[in-house]
């Protein structure tokens, strides 16, 4: 059997409906303050970073044989009074892994399951439609990238050294903004064009062309002058570079885009995506190649 761990975000409830599809009936794990979004009567355990011995033992009792960790959990408060017996003897692990940060925090849980007897899988050995071919997926081309690329890595390796982020937006060769807490979504929401974003219903292709109207339509206002002067998008001309860092553990924390992302990526004005091949998933790949077809963008996945 297997219990999926989820958190928050998109990709917890769509590998819910791919488990489905394909006849798997997880079970769903909620920890206490992260209550994932997949809706429907299955069986589901609550629990709580106080009391994880406790529901270790009863993931067992229960059969549980395999478990996925999907979506998005930060480390929670811990109210030492709330501390069960089962939990006691964890605690002096937890508290040193903690210590290193979220890398370790979750490499230490992952071998806390494992002693258990628990097999950890990623979402991508559920699902490996999520992560893309390598090559150009989109009808715009990517230009020379090359520059950008190499300043993203280089970055990427000094923010996995912190511990932080996962993303970065380069322009000309130059990094001009570092994914945080916030995540890839707020940080490119700090360079976005005031227009609609798309919510994940309806045509992504209607809702693209409708931003693009309204890009258009500022782009007029401000060449005209009719209002005063206008800021274009901060972010005009950058790609978003997005991939996992130096030996991040992937199997419960690899990074994500999605239609969300596309739309964001397109209200900043940026020139295209780039992600590293097999270290990124990919929700729903013809709706994010679509809203970017639509923006004349491009989608890259590069070795």
């Amino acid at each position: 059997m297997l219990a999926l761990v989820a958190g928050t975000g998109d990709l917890p409830p769509l590998l819910m409906r791919r488990l489905t599809v394909q006849g798997v009936a997880p079970v769903v794990c909620e920890m206490a303050g992260f209550a994932s979004s997949i809706e429907g009567d299955y069986h589901r355990i609550p629990f709580r970073i106080e009391t994880l011995g406790t529901f270790l033992a009863t993931l067992t009792s229960r059969g549980v044989t395999q478990v996925c960790m999907a979506g998005a959990m930060q480390r929670p408060a811990v109210d030492p009074t709330a501390i069960d017996v089962a939990t006691m003897p964890l605690v002096p692990r937890l508290m040193a892994a903690m210590a290193k940060g979220d890398d370790g925090t979750l490499r230490e849980v992952i071998a806390l399951f494992e002693e258990q007897g628990f097999e950890v899988v990623g979402a991508s050995d559920l699902a490996p439609e999520l992560l893309p071919a390598a090559g150009c997926h989109t009808k715009t081309q990517p230009d020379d990238t090359a520059a950008d690329i190499a300043a993203a890595r280089a970055a990427l390796v000094d923010m996995g050294q912190a511990d932080l982020g996962q993303a970065v937006l380069v322009r000309d060769g130059a990094v001009i903004a570092r994914e945080d807490m916030r995540g890839t979504d707020a940080m490119l929401g700090d360079f976005c064009a005031p227009v609609p974003s798309y919510d994940g219903s309806g045509d992504p292709l209607s809702a693209a062309m409708d931003a693009v109207g309204d890009l258009i339509g500022s782009a007029a206002d401000w060449l005209s002058g009719d209002d005063g002067v206008k800021t274009p998008s901060l972010g005009e001309g950058a790609i978003l570079y997005k991939a996992p860092k130096p030996d991040q553990e992937l199997r419960v924390d690899m990074p994500v885009i999605g239609p969300r992302t596309a739309m964001k990526a397109a209200e900043a004005g940026l020139r295209g995506i780039v992600i590293e091949h097999g270290g990124v998933m990919v929700l729903d790949l013809p709706q994010v190649v679509a809203i970017l077809d639509a923006q004349g963008m491009f989608l890259q996945v590069v070795g």
